[in-house]
């Protein structure tokens, strides 16, 4: 039985007086992993195969797809097939993002590599460590290990 099958007899069990409260006051029943949550990690899972299926794509600076990518145009290509907008660059797309921990990330995340405070790098997080991105010039889509702890992690919202 799904979550969303159990609110019925959740429901049942409250009883009337609780249902008609709920109603009256404009309530609503949320349930965990439902709604918002659920749907940004459908969108950022959407994202992540998105990135993966550009694996061996050539880098071009400022590129934003279908063939060819710069770090943030992967990015941008990948989320907005995913149903979202992101800005065009590194650092706006950090701007644009739900900072979350390293112990909090999840796949589908962006990686943002930084130098201080200056965003200059991104990529989509795969886990395990790794993230799908587009290097530099000369250089393909690919997955790779994160390689330094100057890194920061946004949640497309």
């Amino acid at each position: 039985m799904t979550a969303l099958n159990r609110v019925p007899s959740l429901m049942a069990r409250a009883g009337t007086a609780s249902a008609l409260t709920l109603a009256a006051v404009g309530g609503s029943i949320v349930l965990p992993g439902t709604a918002p949550e659920a749907a940004a990690a459908t969108t950022a899972t959407k994202a992540l195969k998105v990135a993966a299926s550009k694996k061996g794509a050539p880098y071009r600076w400022g590129a934003t797809g279908p063939s060819r990518f710069d770090c943030s145009g992967l990015t941008l290509y990948s989320f907005k097939k995913a149903g979202k907008q992101l800005p065009r660059t590194a650092a706006q797309q950090y701007n644009k993002t739900r900072h979350v921990s390293a112990s909090n990330r999840k796949a589908g995340d962006l990686v943002f590599f930084h130098s201080g405070s200056n965003v200059y790098h991104v990529g989509i997080y795969a886990g395990q460590n790794k993230l799908w991105h587009a290097p530099k010039t000369g250089d393909v889509v690919r997955l790779q290990k994160i390689w330094t702890k100057s890194v920061w992690y946004g949640r497309v919202k």
